[in-house]
């Protein structure tokens, strides 16, 4: 007889479980709408926003401008309920194009009642030289956005600045700290605030970098490593015509020494080195008695910096001329990041966000050339760092053109706010 019931039974519970997941999958679209709703509300505001900051010129060499901003986004982290300070730089790593002056960072923390750390950065500062912000102000023209810096990377830092504001309008505080941090010398390799941000990141189980998607909203999981390598050639000024033999050429040994140096590139791993500058001589007349060279280096792995650097400190022994001196210098302006089996969870489940919205997103796992702070974000996490969480757009560096496209802007903020929040729920593991 207890077989006779087993049918009924076993019915009811499929029918009840059908119900609860029919009933959680309708709670879930809703709460998503809601979701989706509150993010196009927020996008004239994120407007707003961004051209405040286009209208502020924040040149990396541009002190006054760079306080300017650091105020101003500093002000609007205090109105969302963030611990706010502006820092000063205090470990700065001196490369050869180095200012005197570094301008400030922003950093803010927000305290929830979860366990998750969630790290959100952006940098405030941009190429432009100060008066150059007058040919091309904020504007929107069509479904675009114009502004010098917009879309590199004032952008950035008007979607973090936005995703914090959606949280606080929907009193989320299931994280455990949500840190954003905002530097203003990313455009000259970061020589004031890479110690900082690979510090506050090493805790991390998430961080978000928020550089631009490109155009078509993609994500990176890996950037190229960029070194520079300087060549200095001493040697001994004669006349030319009179006496040259009394000399030692610093040029023809600077030609030497890059013509041995001239194949070290490894395309096929992602390793190269390429000279790009070169100065000899005062004079048609005169012997040069110095001489440099420089060259750029990329890279996909810390590996191939070290070897490459080893390389041509063993190359420079191999003179031309014995009575020159030969000095080489190399610098890692910015480590490679390279992906990881945390970034790619992260990347596939803000993939799998995009779908649900009818949208496609790429995930991009190799590096294409350009570094970014998301490397040193990197050097010391074992948690993911995701490169490109920004607006689409197009035109960076460039003083006429640069711009993002306004059609990104809800997807963006839908796709930071729902990470955040998943992640700190336990829905991404």
């Amino acid at each position: 007889m207890p077989r006779l019931h087993s049918a009924p039974s076993l019915a009811g519970s499929l029918i009840a479980s059908l119900w609860l997941a029919c009933a959680a999958g309708l709670a879930h679209a809703e709460a998503m709408a809601d979701l989706q709703a509150l993010a196009q509300k927020e996008q004239q505001p994120l407007l707003d926003t961004l051209r405040d900051l286009v209208n502020i010129e924040t040149g990396s060499r541009d002190i006054e401008g760079l306080n300017v901003i650091a105020g101003r986004v500093a002000d609007q982290l205090k109105q969302l309920g963030g611990e706010v300070e502006i820092l000063q730089p205090t470990d700065i790593y001196r490369l050869d194009d180095t200012p005197e002056k570094i301008g400030p960072a922003v950093h803010a923390t927000f305290k929830g009642t979860g366990t998750k750390k969630i790290m959100l950065i952006a940098h405030m500062d941009t190429v432009y030289l100060k008066g150059m912000l007058k040919d091309q102000p904020f504007r929107i023209d069509g479904d675009k956005a114009y502004g010098l810096g917009i879309a590199d990377d004032k952008q950035g830092v008007a979607l973090i600045l936005h995703t914090v504001a959606m949280l606080q309008k929907l009193n989320f505080r299931d994280y455990g700290t949500l840190t954003v941090l905002t530097n203003s010398d990313e455009e000259i390799s970061s020589p004031g605030w890479r110690s900082t941000i690979t510090k506050f990141a090493s805790d991390q189980d998430v961080v978000f970098s928020f550089e631009g998607g490109g155009t078509d909203g993609s994500v990176r999981l890996a950037t190229s490593g960029i070194g520079s390598a300087y060549l200095t050639v001493t040697g001994k000024s004669s006349h030319a015509g009179a006496r040259p033999e009394g000399g030692i050429n610093a040029l023809y040994e600077l030609s030497h020494q890059l013509l041995q140096m001239k194949d070290l590139s490894k395309p096929e791993q992602g390793l190269k080195l390429n000279w790009t500058v070169a100065k000899a001589g005062t004079n048609r007349n005169v012997i040069p008695a110095q001489a440099t060279a420089q060259a750029d280096a990329r890279a996909l792995k810390v590996a191939d910096f070290d070897e490459l650097e080893k390389t041509l400190q063993e190359k420079i022994r191999d003179r031309l001329l014995p009575d020159s001196k030969v000095a080489m210098k190399f610098e890692v302006r910015r480590p490679p990041l390279e992906a990881n089996d945390a970034s790619r969870r992260v990347a596939a489940y803000a993939k799998t966000i995009y779908q649900e919205l009818g949208m496609s997103m790429n995930v991009a796992e190799k590096a294409t050339g350009g570094g970014t702070d998301a490397a040193f974000a990197a050097l010391k996490t074992s948690g993911a760092v995701v490169e490109g969480m920004g607006l689409s757009g197009f035109g960076a560096h460039s003083n006429d053109a640069e711009y993002v496209k306004l059609d990104s802007i809800v997807p963006r903020l839908y796709l930071t706010t729902r990470m955040i929040m998943d992640l700190s729920t336990g829905k991404l593991k």
